[in-house]
């Protein structure tokens, strides 16, 4: 099988180089260890698959060097996905916070269109592969796997390393880009969930159990960073965006600050409410804004069943604190499992920002996930796959 590149990974960013490699009329051949191509692509956004962001900019990642990401979002922008996708029937419909979804189509329609340009164009993606060893020689890079209990050799001279990161096992998740990398000397930098629900336990932990259920709109904020969106109660601890959000920025034996009431304060409007409806109670009150459960948990924290009218000063000032810096401490993430990308990974100074060639291994690209670049929730992560995509199909 002769070909211009060999990609191990069929997820977001090996098959987007697949198709861009194509179009140049340079031959790939695909290995992947699933029984089908794009299965993370597959599961997100609940199969609805949030396939770029509107307002997507290096701004909105996390890694070590935002300055890398620039050569590759001006490379392959947003537009760019647009118009790709919407070439092949798929349109996208914003949903919130410039979340782009498939309109009237799903993940499998996203995946399809890669499958089909893929077979269009001769293409060769191999499922059910398990890596053996990868060697370089003196031609480029010979492969050597496992696919249908036959070992196997294939040979090229340019390798790209797409992979993915370690969230979701049972998705077939592996470290073997982390592991490749740091046998060729590539420094990776510490890896970790991101984007992944945040536990509680000890004394505490009851509390957020008996709420399981309630999602409640919030500011989660860090000392470096806050999220505007709701938040779920679950019988471990905290989910919902803001939590998958600020967990990115979060670190084991840090605080989380949340503000229940964001767009508005507590004590004002109690104030505008005392002078008119002074003999409520503080439960009554409370009402307004979250739901009976909620309500009834916060009596840990609050005198419910004083009147508005009654509260003290010292009451007024625990109100203002529990509403508008209620703050958690988790004591863990969900892991990888749960998770929904990987923090961390090959650190981008070891690769060129403009064709993502590795500077340390001629020949051999990574891109997506493995990469020290993690993106926020909602479409950033698959831009960046879809990206750094682009560039390497430019450059193999």
């Amino acid at each position: 099988m002769n070909a211009d590149a060999i990609i191990i990974g069929a997820g977001a960013c090996g098959l987007m180089c697949a198709v861009q490699a194509g179009f140049l009329g340079k031959k790939v051949i695909v290995l992947e260890k699933n029984d089908k191509p794009g299965a993370k692509i597959l599961i997100s956004g609940g199969g609805r698959c949030n396939y770029t962001n509107m307002g997507a900019t290096e701004e909105q990642f996390i890694t070590r060097n935002t300055h890398f990401l620039k050569s590759a979002f001006n490379q392959w922008t947003v537009d760019d996905t647009l118009s790709f996708f919407e070439s092949y029937g798929v349109n996208g419909k914003e949903k919130t916070l410039g979340q782009l979804f498939p309109d009237g189509k799903n993940a499998k329609d996203v995946v399809n269109v890669f499958t089909e340009l893929c077979a269009g164009m001769e293409q060769q993606i191999i499922c059910n592969t398990e890596i053996k060893e990868v060697t370089q020689t003196d031609e480029g890079f010979r492969i050597d796997f496992e696919h249908n209990n036959k070992n196997r050799s294939i040979q090229a001279p340019k390798l790209v390393i797409a992979t993915g990161g370690l969230p979701i096992p049972k998705m077939g998740a592996t470290d073997f880009a982390l592991k490749f990398a740091r046998k060729h000397g590539l420094n990776i930098i510490e890896t970790a969930p991101a984007l992944v629900p945040l536990t509680i336990t000890g004394k505490d932990e009851e509390w957020f159990a008996q709420l399981s259920g309630n999602s409640v709109y919030c500011r989660v904020s860090n000392d470096q960073i806050s999220f505007e969106e709701n938040i779920l109660f679950t019988h471990w601890g905290l989910s919902g965006p803001a939590i998958l959000q600020i967990s990115s920025y979060w670190r084991r034996g840090e605080t989380v600050n949340i503000d229940l009431l964001p767009r508005q304060h507590i004590l004002e409007l109690l104030n505008s409410d005392r002078s008119t409806n002074g003999k409520i109670q503080l439960s009554t009150f409370l009402h307004q804004f979250y739901t009976r459960k909620f309500v009834e948990a916060l009596e840990k924290f609050l005198p419910l069943h004083k009147t508005i009218a009654d509260l003290s000063k010292a009451d007024m000032q625990q109100l203002e604190q529990t509403i508008h810096y209620f703050k958690v401490k988790p004591a863990g993430d969900k892991g990888y499992d749960k998770a929904e990308v990987m923090r961390g990974g090959i650190d981008t100074h070891e690769l060129s920002s403009k064709t993502l060639e590795s500077k340390k291994l001629p020949g051999c690209y990574f891109g997506g996930e493995c990469v020290d670049v993690t993106g926020w929730l909602g479409g950033y992560n698959f831009q960046w796959a879809w990206a750094s995509g682009y560039v390497i199909a430019q450059n193999i």
